[in-house]
């Protein structure tokens, strides 16, 4: 798992989203800050950010200005997330892009909630299909979704 944006409608709705990786930012504020309370808590909600719950994962993203919100999708760091951490300006140079998640019906009916487990199942073969994301191309013999168009591609077995 890594920190990254991402959009997933089952958990997010049409939200554009920052998933953090707990232990990553956790260690960022502890090297830069140590003020002793938890990062989340202490610096990126005053700072503005809201929490939302990825279900009942155990799972969040982050929304708020400046990473998610009057931003340039196509320029996206995690520059004011680090400047509320850590209390030192972003120096992030590279621009990440989005995670987009579709989830087959199959995967739905099955009951496939964690959206790792489904990506772990669909990646090593399991008769489930999970999700499918724009950055990771469809095995040999299964059909994916293109990113944000409802088309078909590849072909089923």
């Amino acid at each position: 798992a890594v920190s990254g944006f991402t959009r997933d409608p089952k958990y997010y709705g049409d939200r554009l989203v920052y998933e953090p990786l707990e232990r990553k930012w956790a260690g960022y504020h502890a090297r830069h800050c140590g003020c002793g309370r938890g990062w989340l808590e202490a610096h990126a909600v005053p700072a503005g950010f809201t929490v939302i719950p990825r279900g009942r994962t155990g799972y969040y993203g982050l929304v708020g200005p400046g990473l998610t919100e009057g931003v340039d999708e196509e320029k996206l760091t995690a520059n004011a997330l680090w400047e509320a951490v850590t209390g030192k300006p972003g120096t992030q140079t590279w621009y990440e892009s989005v995670h987009i998640t579709c989830r087959s019906p199959e995967a739905e009916a099955a009951g496939i909630d964690d959206a790792e487990h489904a990506e772990t199942a669909y990646e090593f073969g399991d008769t489930v299909p999970g999700r499918i994301a724009e950055s990771a191309p469809a095995p040999a013999g299964r059909a994916t979704v293109a990113a944000g168009t409802g088309k078909q591609e590849g072909s089923v077995a």
